[in-house]
């Protein structure tokens, strides 16, 4: 193949209908997503927005704490000997909780809050009769979509394609995530032709292949057009330095 397409077959997406883990792979991929960007913005916003604020005492030396774990982390050992010592092994909250906050994107969050909302804003919100929490759900997060926008799709992505740690730490067949099924189907369809030329059963491996990539990539091509709208402005916006 050099440019134009050999012949054209679906054998490839054919073979992977066939496999019933596919279906369960996917239902919990999509579980994994949903709880886990759930509660990663949640906790993001809970801890970008004190930051943001000026009157929070030792507000510096917190974001110091925080930005001091993006250089220095604990280690896959370490860390997967606290999650057993916990008995999360095997379990939602095992891929979940170790990453419910990545500093990078509270520290972007965090950026957007200082730079793009005016202190004006929360002035007239006192004066209307506004506390910190009213003033957060009325006023900042609907301004801020943009930037939840991009840091919600940057933590969708980390779930969907979370190979390592559900390799890591997942155990049961029932709860595997898409990613892991896909890595079965192509381990047990790889083939390796000793002479360079490719026979009928490696054709379908290669079909298999390609075929794995596309139904892996097809829900994020399905989300980013709804969120491509705020994806430029929210990354440039975030990116400012504060």
């Amino acid at each position: 193949v050099y440019l134009l397409p050999v012949e054209f077959s679906l054998d490839g997406y054919k073979m992977l209908s066939k496999n019933k883990d596919i279906l369960t792979g996917f239902t919990n991929s999509v579980l994994y997503l949903i709880v886990g960007t759930s509660i990663n913005m949640l906790l993001t916003v809970a801890l970008a927005y004190p930051l943001s604020r000026k009157e929070l005492p030792f507000r510096n030396m917190l974001t110091l704490f925080i930005v001091f774990t993006m250089y220095v982390q604990g280690g896959l050992i370490p860390t997967y000997l606290q999650v057993s010592r916990m008995n999360l092994v095997d379990t939602l909250w095992g891929l979940i909780l170790p990453n419910a906050i990545i500093s990078t994107y509270m520290i972007i969050m965090r950026t957007y809050f200082q730079t793009s909302l005016p202190e004006s804003l929360h002035e007239a919100a006192v004066l209307d009769g506004c506390n910190y929490t009213c003033y957060l759900l009325k006023i900042v997060l609907p301004l801020s979509l943009p930037i939840l926008a991009v840091v919600g799709l940057y933590y969708a992505v980390g779930h969907w394609n979370n190979y390592f740690d559900a390799l890591i730490y997942l155990r049961s067949r029932d709860k595997q995530s898409l990613q892991l099924v896909l890595r079965d189907i192509l381990l047990a369809n790889q083939v390796n032709s000793g002479d360079g030329s490719y026979s009928e059963s490696s054709k379908l491996g290669v079909t298999i292949k390609y075929s794995v990539i596309v139904v892996s990539c097809i829900p994020m091509m399905i989300a980013y057009p709804f969120v491509q709208k705020f994806f430029v402005k929210g990354v440039m916006i975030g990116a400012l330095k504060g």
